[in-house]
């Protein structure tokens, strides 16, 4: 199972009709309002707003955005299960041209779309993971820091104690003194 290695961003014309593909790295649902609210204010004026979005083996939905009932979302998304990638937000603004493309050719461009998008970048294999809170004290902050990467570290909160929301690979064993708790399986990218 693979992602992307960054955010890639491409623009295609179909008899007149201009499609925008974005391919976002996702690691969690919350975070799919926020960006299509975003691309939704970055291209006011588009005719639709199609996307299909998949975290790990199970998470996955499509939204044709008013355009026919399984010519957008659907093509895309499998797209994402044919190239096997997971963790990502495909978007794909459309700007009416004139020209209808009917049924077929709306699968078509909007598989081609994400297809194409996915040519400009890079996968990264992910592994089977764990995205879990660790809580030490104060004074374990520096060692804690040294053993898990800045990136896997999700978010922080200092209360008595310090409680970090992080993503380990599931193979990794942390300190038996940390209080642990697991939140979820993921999958996390491979360096």
């Amino acid at each position: 199972m693979y992602t992307i290695s960054h955010n890639i961003k491409k623009e295609f014309v179909i008899k007149n009709s201009r499609f925008i593909t974005v391919l976002i790295k996702i690691n969690d649902q919350e975070e799919i309002k926020k960006h299509l609210e975003h691309i939704k204010k970055e291209y006011p004026r588009a005719t639709h707003y199609c996307y299909a979005y998949k975290l790990g083996n199970t998470i996955k939905k499509a939204s044709d955005d008013k355009e026919p009932s399984g010519t957008a979302g659907i093509p895309m998304l499998n797209v994402l299960e044919k190239e096997d990638i997971t963790n990502i937000l495909a978007v794909t603004i459309r700007y009416f041209g004139g020209i209808k493309l009917g049924a077929g050719g709306l699968i078509r461009a909007y598989s081609k779309s994400v297809k194409e998008t996915l040519k400009e970048g890079k996968k990264k294999l992910l592994i089977p993971g764990i995205k879990c809170n660790i809580t030490f004290p104060y004074s374990k902050e520096k060692e804690i820091l040294k053993k898990i990467p800045p990136e896997n570290i999700r978010k922080k909160k200092y209360l008595e104690k310090v409680t970090y929301q992080i993503l380990l690979p599931e193979t990794e064993i942390l300190p038996n003194d940390l209080e642990q708790e697991i939140l979820e399986k993921i999958y996390i990218e491979k360096d």
